[in-house]
């Protein structure tokens, strides 16, 4: 790789770096799961450089390497990491406006099935097409809309038990 190439695809991760990281964050749940995925993501990306950033869409291209590697990981039955409880620090991470919303959220989309949860990433946190979030997932449009409409079914009980809750009466 020359520097110039180097240098693009620096100014790639610069500039696509927080909404890959969001979306990692939303199909996985958790903040450190979050950045090894978009980690792995940028170290396959890197590795074809050279064709994806001669395509039409190099952030199509890293989406797609985003949701493989996460649907790849969720299908291993085991994994040889494990959890600890060491903190190591403040997290450079921007807030939302309500984390109490948030929380729900993750929460909620955590008890989906992978694809699942990927569908409804794509489609309403990223406000992609049905066309499109096919596309990035390999499936066809019907595949997608019912996936996404059985979803949302299971998430409204959730979050709206989450809204409830924290109404005063």
């Amino acid at each position: 790789m020359t520097s110039n190439e180097g240098d693009e695809f620096a100014t790639f991760v610069r500039e696509t770096a927080t909404q890959l990281h969001r979306a990692a964050l939303l199909l996985t749940g958790d903040q450190h799961q979050a950045e090894d995925l978009t980690q792995s993501t940028y170290a396959k990306v890197f590795a074809s450089w050279r064709r994806v950033s001669r395509a039409d869409n190099p952030l199509a291209y890293a989406r797609t390497t985003l949701l493989n590697t996460f649907l790849s990981h969720r299908r291993l039955r085991r994994s040889s990491e494990l959890p600890t409880d060491l903190d190591l620090g403040p997290e450079l991470t921007s807030d939302p406006p309500d984390p109490a919303t948030r929380l729900d959220l993750l929460d909620a989309l955590a008890t989906l099935p992978p694809l699942d949860r990927a569908v409804v990433v794509l489609r309403y946190w990223e406000d992609r097409s049905v066309a499109d979030t096919a596309v990035d997932l390999g499936l066809t449009e019907s595949v997608v809309r019912t996936r996404a409409r059985r979803a949302l079914q299971r998430l409204r009980p959730l979050l709206l038990a989450d809204l409830t809750e924290g109404k005063a009466p």
